[in-house]
């Protein structure tokens, strides 16, 4: 069959066209059922936040409520006690904490719960902003009713202060953090870290962008998978973090990308040797990274400032951002980091970071084997 031009060989294009078509209604779909669903729990929490006020039942009325609803929707979940109370938190604390200041529509009721019940008479709610975050560019609206139900209920039972909680929402939602991903962000204290670093990207970067590598950095890192019993130099801990790539590319944050360690780079016909090398795919540009196993020394920057340069002109390619640095130190003066950032034309962190614990030598060699703890048990099984 002959191929013309609106025939056969514009069918590729056409198929792909129809696809992204497809994704971008499903990827709506979704949107739009995770919206109608929070929208749901935030009319049955206040529904039931005022029946308690009025009534005073408690949480028996709960779990008749519970059963109730189960039986009537046997193939719908969500209607456990613990997510009734859970839909009830969601209403009480945004509704209390939420200041009038600046009203913004977030969860509006949808056209099937404004008819009029015997019990009850819903009503229009919105969720506003909250005084502690009354700058220009928080929104509070966004990352409700964009997060699933279930980071919404680990933010609100973990995260109490409500601009760390804000800022959870954000990362959430720019980087597809995953419920056991937040979890352990919020473990580690990802918020307290983020922001703490020295830096030059201000004076260095357009606003927006440096605010969003802020974001992204952290002081300290925290490298517990690494531990050292005897001395240690900057190349073993590049070296383990090669081994545990993984775990380090999740402590580095999103979007990172592993490019080498021992980075070659040629200037001038000189060669040079970048610690680790990453890539950001988020942020689409380089980051540098230096290790010093040391305190923080002013010189150390202007090695990293060269090789930001380099990367800048060797390797960066049409669509890329300007290369970043992050020097490593074991420990830092803050007021001396400042000033060796201060007339430096590259943008560059300075943070901290910590290894794991290893245990003493004499009190390993005070613990049993495995074999010895193996015997222990053939013995206790024997008796």
């Amino acid at each position: 069959m002959k191929a013309n031009s609106t025939g056969i060989e514009n069918y590729p294009a056409l198929l792909r066209f129809v696809k992204q078509r497809v994704a971008t209604a499903q990827c709506r779909a979704v949107y739009a059922a995770n919206e109608e669903l929070l929208r749901m729990y935030w009319d049955i929490g206040r529904i039931i936040s005022d029946c308690q006020k009025r009534d005073g039942w408690g949480k028996k009325v709960l779990s008749r409520l519970s059963e109730d609803m189960k039986n009537e929707y046997p193939k719908e979940k969500g209607f456990s006690v613990r997510n009734l109370q859970c839909m009830v938190q969601f209403y009480e604390e945004y509704n209390q904490e939420l200041t009038m200041v600046k009203s913004v529509s977030t969860i509006a009721q949808p056209p099937v719960a404004q008819l009029h019940t015997e019990k009850a008479e819903l009503h229009n709610y919105t969720i506003t902003q909250p005084s502690v975050a009354q700058l220009p560019e928080y929104n509070f609206s966004l990352p409700i009713r964009h997060l699933h139900w279930t980071h919404n209920v680990i933010l609100m039972q973990r995260v109490k202060d409500l601009k760390a909680r804000y800022w959870y929402m954000m990362q959430c939602i720019s980087s597809h953090w995953s419920k056991d991903f937040l979890t352990e962000a919020i473990k580690l204290d990802y918020y307290g870290k983020h922001g703490a670093l020295a830096n030059n990207f201000e004076a260095t970067l357009p606003a927006v962008e440096a605010k969003s590598i802020s974001s992204l950095l952290k002081d300290p890192y925290i490298f517990d998978m690494l531990t050292f019993t005897d001395e240690y130099n900057e190349r073993d801990i590049e070296i383990g973090l090669v081994e545990h790539v993984q775990q380090f590319l999740l402590e580095m944050g999103a979007g990172f990308a592993f490019m080498g360690r021992q980075y070659h780079i040629s200037v001038s016909g000189s060669d040079y040797y970048i610690d680790l090398l990453m890539y950001n795919t988020f942020l689409h540009r380089y980051m540098v990274v230096e290790l010093k196993n040391t305190e923080f020394v002013p010189e150390y920057i202007g090695k990293l400032n060269f090789y930001c340069s380099a990367v800048d002109d060797v390797l960066c390619r049409e669509g890329d951002n300007r290369t970043v640095g992050l020097l490593l130190c074991k420990t830092k003066d803050k007021v001396k980091a400042e000033y060796a950032l201060r007339d430096i034309s590259k943008p560059i962190g300075i943070s901290e970071y910590e290894l794991g614990q290893a245990l003493p030598k004499d009190l390993r060699s005070s613990l049993p084997s495995i074999e010895e703890i193996e015997a222990e048990f053939d013995v206790e099984n024997n008796k």
